[in-house]
Parts: structure tokens; C-alpha cells; sequence
């Protein structure tokens, strides 16, 4: 059998193609990683021909089978363990026993059906994102073989969680990496505003149609709440606020006034009205502006907070802006630490998978060193429980939340 003699056809299980890893290739996916990369597999003619999104049985280099994988020879990633199986049917029910199972765990966790449902790779559905907002379900599916049965994925959203309406958000910088196009789309249900997210004690505004991600950052929910309990009496201030962040938990846990900094009119308008509905409207402010310029406004007009958060955006995407994300880091850490009363407490966030936690701690620590501030790191945070971890991919644990408190 030469390296041409694959099966071509994509049928049924029997009639799949075959991708084969290259011999010593694989290392990270016999480590328990379920993901192969390019260059570790065969790239024959008729492997080549394999169009993205489709399925096909993974052997190793002396063709024993390993699984079924979604294939996108696109991408960096070109091969997603889907099933150990390499026989199993990727149906309806298959789809729905994955979600029930998801499900599970976060009516386990969770009191309220307001949280991340489905967390990708970690939930069995690689490149599959689904929030869920009581009866409403956002769901990004960012990789070609989801995107290509995104009405199966919503169908099992509405019969094993019972959710009614599910919008498919298409804006995800992941989606770009794997050459998927489309715009973002209601596919059933109705939606006629933002939609009320009851957490730590506040109501938060996700807009499911218009706004970030998928309307709400779920995942900070717990350093939120240990944040709040810093903010009795407190002066804070929330920068890259989004919807209100840590502000509205802030103000629930009782802090005397919050400032939200964000450089979005519509998430601060978002915030202002949660607060509203949250009760304490009279002591939330917004400030619409550059993160960077307004705390360097801030610092040089003698401004000095209780509470001070900065949760930008990845600044370190990826390996290849890993050096200047570390310094961005270091940056918001410096002009941050400035505005902190002594004995003030400053959280630092990165959502970069790229900045390892040991990187981002030293970027934040010489910040904080440039600003002549001494620090106790009294916290280290990261997502919440609906955003598992896979044990085998280091990418997974991508939230980091290091809380100081300074002096000086």
C-alpha cells in the first residue's frame, strides 16, 4: 500500500478517509492533547483533497486506529479528536449526549441556568463556545467541522437543555484561523433586547445580538466575588469595564462609588442601566475612553482608588505577540498601580493563553516596581468552574487574576 491508498469517500463510517501522523509524530496527542497538528501528519494526494469541516479515522504510522477527528487542513490545527471511536456516528444523538452531559455538570455547579455551557474541547465539542442566558443560548462554533453542522448544534441545545432561543455569534478571532466566513445570526427563538444576568449580587445587560464574544465574560465570575469582598466603603475603579465587570459586583459587595472605563459607549450605557436595575445607579460612573490615556489622566491629576481592576483584552494572542503583550502588561500594571491608595488593593487580569501565569506575575510585578509601589499578592485567580480545563492542553487554562494589595 503505497502513501496514496487512502479511502477518499466520505460516507458512511466504513467509507471515511484516513489521516495518518508521520512516524515520532503526535507527542502532545499520545500525552492526551486532542489535537494534531499539520506538519505531524501524512500530506498525501488524497489526503490534501480532504475539504475542511469533514470527518476521517486517525491512525498512527503503523496504521492502527486512534479515533475520528474533524479535519481542516486550513488550519494549524488540522485535526480535533471528536471520538475515541473511530467508527462513531457524529448524529443528533451523539451531539444531544454531549450537551445532557455538559448540561449535568453545570446544574450541579449552578443554581440559575446563567453560565458557559459548552467550553470546546474540555466539553467534547472542539472549537464549539455556548453561553447560556436562561432560555437564550449563544453559541460560536469555531471550527469548520461545528460550523458545518451548526443547525445540528442548535437543534440539541433546544431538546437536551431546553433552551428556545440560540444565536450563532460569527464574530470569534478563532473563526479567522480556520478560513470561516459568515455573519452572525439569530437561528431560532426571539430576542428584543439585552437580556437580565443575575451574578454576585448585581444584574448585568448582555446583549446576545450586538455586543462582545457572546454578550457577558461568565468566566470572571468568581474573581469578581472576591473582589467585591474587598470593596466595603471602597473608592473603586474598573478599567476595560465591558458591561460593568468587577464595578457592579464591586458596588453590590458595597463599595461607595465605582468608576467604569471603557472605550465602548454601548457597554457603558449597558452598565449604567444594570446598576440601575441593580439598585445602586446613584453611585456607578462611567468614563468613555483609551484604558492607557485614562489612567495616565488619572494618575497625573492626583486621582487615588480603594479598589483598582484592569481585565484588558489579549494583549498576547499568540506566541508571536507574547514580548510586546508582556509589555502592555506591565504598562496598565505601572500607570494602575499609580492610582491606588496606600494599602489599596489593584487586581490585574490576561486572558492570553499565550502569556503563561509565570510570565504575566513578573510583567505585573515590574509594573507595579516602575510605579515605586511594594506589593503582597494576596490572590491568584482564574476562570470559573463552567470553564473546565482540559488536563492535556495548556491553552485551556487561559485566565489569569492576580490580586495585589500595595503600599508605598
Amino acid at each position: 500500500m503505497d502513501e496514496d491508498d487512502h479511502i477518499s469517500d466520505e460516507g458512511g463510517a466504513d467509507a471515511r478517509p484516513v489521516v495518518r501522523l508521520k512516524p515520532k509524530a503526535g507527542r502532545r496527542f499520545f500525552a492526551g492533547a486532542p489535537w494534531v497538528y499539520q506538519d505531524e501528519v501524512v500530506l498525501d494526494r488524497r489526503t490534501r483533497k480532504i475539504a475542511p469541516g469533514s470527518l476521517a479515522e486517525l491512525q498512527d504510522a503503523e496504521r492502527r486506529p486512534l479515533g475520528l477527528v474533524a479535519v481542516n487542513l486550513d488550519s494549524g490545527i488540522s485535526c480535533r479528536l471528536l471520538d475515541r471511536d473511530p467508527a462513531a456516528e457524529i448524529d443528533l444523538p451523539w451531539m444531544q449526549e454531549k450537551i445532557a452531559r455538559a448540561l449535568h455538570l453545570r446544574e450541579t455547579l449552578f443554581d440559575a441556568p446563567f453560565y458557559r455551557l459548552i467550553h470546546a474541547e474540555t466539553d467534547g465539542l472542539p472549537g464549539v463556545i455556548v453561553d447560556r442566558f436562561g432560555s437564550a443560548a449563544v453559541m460560536q462554533p469555531n471550527a469548520a467541522w461545528a460550523d458545518a453542522r451548526a443547525e445540528m448544534i442548535a437543534e440539541a441545545l433546544r431538546t437536551a437543555a431546553g433552551v428556545e432561543t440560540v444565536m450563532l455569534n460569527a464574530g470569534s478571532r478563532a473563526r479567522g484561523l480556520e478560513g470561516l466566513e459568515g455573519a452572525s445570526r439569530l437561528m431560532s427563538g426571539a430576542l428584543d433586547g439585552p437580556v437580565e444576568v443575575p451574578m454576585n449580587g448585581a444584574i448585568y445587560l448582555a446583549d446576545l445580538l450586538e455586543g462582545q464574544k457572546t454578550g457577558l465574560y461568565f468566566d470572571q465570575r468568581p474573581n469578581h466575588a472576591f473582589v467585591a469582598r474587598l470593596c466595603k466603603g471602597a473608592r473603586m475603579l474598573d478599567v476595560f469595564s465591558h458591561v460593568g465587570g468587577f464595578a457592579l459586583a464591586g458596588l453590590a459587595g458595597g463599595a461607595a462609588s465605582a468608576l467604569a472605563v471603557d472605550g465602548s459607549e454601548p457597554a457603558l450605557a449597558l452598565a449604567a442601566e444594570g446598576a440601575r436595575r441593580s439598585g445602586f445607579g446613584e453611585r456607578f460612573s462611567a468614563r468613555r475612553g483609551d484604558a492607557f490615556d485614562t489612567l495616565n489622566e488619572l494618575g497625573e491629576a492626583g486621582e487615588r482608588f480603594d479598589v483598582v481592576v484592569c481585565d484588558p483584552p489579549a494583549f498576547a494572542p499568540n506566541k508571536g505577540a507574547l514580548q510586546n503583550g508582556l509589555r502592555a502588561y506591565a504598562r496598565i500594571a505601572r500607570l494602575a498601580a499609580r492610582v491606588v491608595e496606600p494599602g489599596g488593593f489593584l487586581t490585574l487580569c490576561s486572558c492570553s493563553h499565550a502569556a503563561d501565569p509565570a510570565a504575566f506575575r513578573a510583567a505585573c510585578v515590574r509594573g507595579i516596581g516602575q510605579a515605586g509601589r511594594e506589593a503582597q499578592l494576596l490572590r491568584s485567580g482564574g476562570a470559573g468552574p463552567d470553564h473546565p480545563e482540559h488536563p492535556g492542553l495548556a491553552e485551556t487554562s487561559y485566565l489569569k487574576a492576580l490580586t495585589f494589595r500595595l503600599d508605598g
